[in-house]
């Protein structure tokens, strides 16, 4: 399931972390793609003075986390400090599927939910079309700046070509208190349908039954 959250950050967050980017430099972001993967990466990834890079993924990350639509879409158990890369002309990233493990030594982590946070307005870049193959056909995925894309990491997709202007996007993963989309898919279904009714009847049996219902199911299909 692909789920578009709406105003992860706002302008003025926006301005911010602009700034903080701008100190920093870009360099060759293959590096940091999986063997195969580096075959087709082209784009480049933020390098900046440590202090500058907490500030910058406290804002971007924490805006991310409170969001109740990621919560609820994502259901995150572990979620990676992200990677902040730049598409210029003629940069793309082909095919792939994301590493299915990630991080290093003690901090291994499954990567379940692929999540990509725009930083700039579509209108900024021609091409740049984060595509992802899905149950339904491929899927185009062009943002406005401060909102975010989330899908299966197991999802076959690539960027297009850029053909004017900056890309710049936050990109990480999260390991899923439940592993499987589809299971995920129908939670956050249920869960849109129960804080419907948790508001306008939280008294009605119907609300109790669904919410009863949905704590057990998170209970049933959890990873831990």
């Amino acid at each position: 399931m692909l789920t578009h959250i709406r105003g992860i950050l706002d302008q003025h967050q926006l301005a911010t972390a602009h700034r903080l980017i701008a100190a920093g430099g870009f360099q060759d972001g293959s590096g940091s793609a999986g063997m195969a993967a580096r075959r087709v990466k082209h784009n480049d990834e933020l390098a900046l003075d440590p202090t500058q890079m907490r500030d910058l993924n406290n804002l971007v990350m924490g805006k991310l986390v409170e969001h109740p639509v990621y919560r609820s879409a994502a259901m995150p158990l572990k979620i990676a400090a992200p990677y902040y890369a730049r598409y210029t002309p003629g940069m793309s990233y082909g095919d792939h599927v994301d590493d299915p493990i990630m991080g290093q030594g003690s901090e291994l982590y499954r990567s379940d939910v692929s999540v990509t946070i725009f930083l700039n307005n579509p209108d900024d870049y021609d091409g740049g079309e984060l595509v992802i193959q899905t149950a339904f056909g491929e899927q185009q995925v062009k943002l406005p700046a401060g909102d975010a894309v989330i899908y299966p990491s197991s999802s076959l997709h690539h960027v297009a070509e850029v053909s004017r202007g900056e890309r710049l996007v936050a990109v990480s993963w999260i390991q899923s208190l439940v592993r499987e989309p589809g299971k995920r898919a129908l939670l956050h279904e249920m869960n849109l349908a129960r804080e419907t009714l948790l508001l306008e009847q939280p008294d009605a049996e119907a609300t109790a039954q669904v919410n009863h219902a949905y704590i057990n199911l998170v209970r049933m299909w959890s990873a831990i």
